[in-house]
């Protein structure tokens, strides 16, 4: 429970990089024990998500344009795997629903819920491959880069692009195209592996 609410805490933007996660207190918000705490402190430290500092504890972690490139490639080594394991299992009812989730970021205004809507277009086509192991690993490589995905598609106004490349996989998928799928895919994640790394940069360099 504290790791989720962590978890969120983080991927929202409300604790950003840099921010320095006082145990005391954390462990008097969520009423729990200092051990408790720790416990999911490493939890989140094992995601990726936070880092431990000998003079100053647990510290939420600043992605740098190099390690947020490097999370894409694993991610792209991981997901084309994933796609062409899924695609000849995919069926109409999970074709309907990753349509139904192409439809509700069209919907949605709130820029923070388009990467909970991402990730679930994403992960009900990978879903059929039937390995649980490797949608997990997946999803911990998307939690590192969920909070500048956000910004990503928000603040540099790629969601609608984003939406298309979606609409172009899932046609892909329907006629059960796995290297045309897999080309897509590769696009798709290096487009916005690029602009992302160039953001960073850019921030990094304007501090």
């Amino acid at each position: 429970m504290v790791a989720d609410a962590l978890r969120g805490e983080i991927l929202s933007g409300e604790l950003s990089g840099g921010t320095q996660l006082k145990q005391e207190e954390l462990s008097l918000k969520f009423s729990v024990s200092m051990s408790v705490l720790r416990e999911a402190l490493k939890n989140l430290e094992a995601e990726g998500l936070v880092l431990f500092y000998p003079n100053r504890g647990a510290v939420v972690k600043e992605l740098s344009a190099d390690e947020a490139q490097e999370i894409f490639d694993i991610r792209l080594f991981l997901e084309l795997g994933a796609l062409e394991l899924a695609i000849p299992n995919l069926t109409e009812a999970d074709i309907a629903m990753a349509a139904q989730a192409i439809t509700a970021s069209d919907a949605e205004t709130n820029s923070e819920c388009w990467g909970e809507l991402n990730w679930r277009f994403h992960e009900i086509l990978y879903l059929p491959a039937n390995r649980p192991q490797l949608l997990a690993l997946i999803r911990t490589m998307h939690n590192n880069v969920e909070r500048y995905m956000r910004l990503y598609l928000s603040t540099l106004h790629h969601q609608a692009e984003s939406q298309a490349e979606h609409r172009a996989l899932l046609q892909a998928c329907v006629k059960k195209d796995v290297k045309g799928a897999q080309k897509l895919l590769r696009k798709h994640m290096a487009d916005a592996s690029k602009r992302l790394a160039k953001h960073l940069s850019g921030k990094k360099h304007s501090e």
